[in-house]
């Protein structure tokens, strides 16, 4: 039958390689297309990779509230809130956690980064609701801060209906809301209470958080955890042998590292902008030198990591191991601030 159609066919135009030579011309497009469509994800990929950078939390409250009276108390936390939730937002690439496509869907490091941060915004804003804004525990909750705390609140990883980052916008209009009634004097329903058990109590919910995290940092090497060694001595749900060893799986190991970066880059902000509002307080408890020592070590926690890898090696070992040098950073900034808080709670 070939032989046949051969007779229809141009002298000059074989049968067999027209298919041939179209795929060959395809399939070199194709790969042309591929390649640079992958380098362009791998740029992006890198360059959204990046660690946003501090800011001046003075500055950024100046700049927020735009009156000619100086700022009011609560301003500094309030803007630092608003400030870090919405670089968490806006930093190049956007927020990443619930990215379905390339790049966002194989960058790990920096949504890590970003569940770390939200965390200390969700646990701050709860703390908003539930006691700055309050006189006592029987006075009626902040409207905006009854809208801000839920919304903060929803799954960082929902892409749609609704998106997490559409929902965390609202939180921060709520917030930008309260901002300015607590700086208008004529509204006497907004306030923010600098008070030393305000402030102890937020602390205790970080000091919670510092110290699960620097656990986690700790098992990167493994090691083992004394649970209670009487099993009889408390009821609980599970009876538990008094020895167990506790690691970090090697593929988690970089994620709980990038979660700390973005835990203790919230709370360097938070901290500087407490050291403003409450001021008084601090000194009044002799409780300043503690609050600038917590955030010496936050500090010192953002440093450039150089290497392209966060590396795993032994405590003692030739390699460096990224997790416990950020491992020991958390732990002062923790004992800190349990000193701190049994500071604000003398009389």
């Amino acid at each position: 039958m070939f032989e046949r159609l051969k007779g229809f066919l141009p002298a000059n135009l074989a049968l067999n390689s027209l298919p041939l030579n179209s795929l060959g011309k395809f399939g070199k497009a194709a790969a042309v297309l591929l390649g640079m469509y992958m380098l362009i994800v791998f740029a992006f990929g890198f360059y959204w990779s990046g660690e946003p950078d501090p800011f001046s939390v003075t500055d950024n409250m100046l700049e927020k509230v735009s009156t000619a009276s100086p700022p009011v108390i609560g301003a500094a936390t309030t803007t630092a809130l608003i400030r870090v939730a919405e670089t968490m937002l806006d930093k190049p690439g956007g927020y990443l956690s619930n990215d379905l496509t390339p790049p966002g869907l194989y960058l790990d490091n920096i949504p890590n980064w970003e569940f770390g941060v939200l965390v200390q915004v969700r646990d701050l804003a709860r703390a908003f609701r539930e006691n700055f804004s309050r006189s006592q525990s029987q006075s009626t909750e902040d409207v905006n801060l009854i809208i801000a705390e839920p919304k903060f609140n929803l799954p960082n990883d929902s892409w749609i209906f609704p998106a997490s980052e559409d929902e965390y916008r609202d939180a921060v209009v709520a917030m930008e809301s309260y901002l300015r009634r607590i700086s208008n004097p004529s509204d006497q329903d907004a306030q923010f209470y600098a008070r030393a058990d305000n402030l102890a109590r937020w602390l205790l919910s970080v000091e919670s958080r510092l110290g699960s995290l620097s656990q986690r940092l700790s098992a990167s090497v493994g090691q083992s955890q004394a649970s209670n060694l009487d099993v009889t001595a408390l009821p609980q749900s599970t009876p538990a042998s008094g020895q167990r060893i506790v690691k970090t799986p090697y593929l988690q190991i970089d994620d709980v590292f990038y979660e700390a970066r973005g835990t203790t880059w919230a709370l360097m902000h938070f901290l500087q902008a407490v050291e403003i509002d409450f001021e008084t307080v601090l000194r009044d408890k002799n409780a300043l030198v503690s609050v600038r020592q917590i955030i010496r070590e936050l500090e010192a926690s953002q440093r450039t990591v150089f290497s392209p890898v966060i590396l795993n090696g032994g405590g003692f070992g030739l390699f460096a191991n990224h997790s416990l040098v950020m491992a020991n950073y958390v732990s002062r900034a923790n004992a800190a601030i349990i000193d701190l808080r049994e500071l604000l709670n003398q009389g």
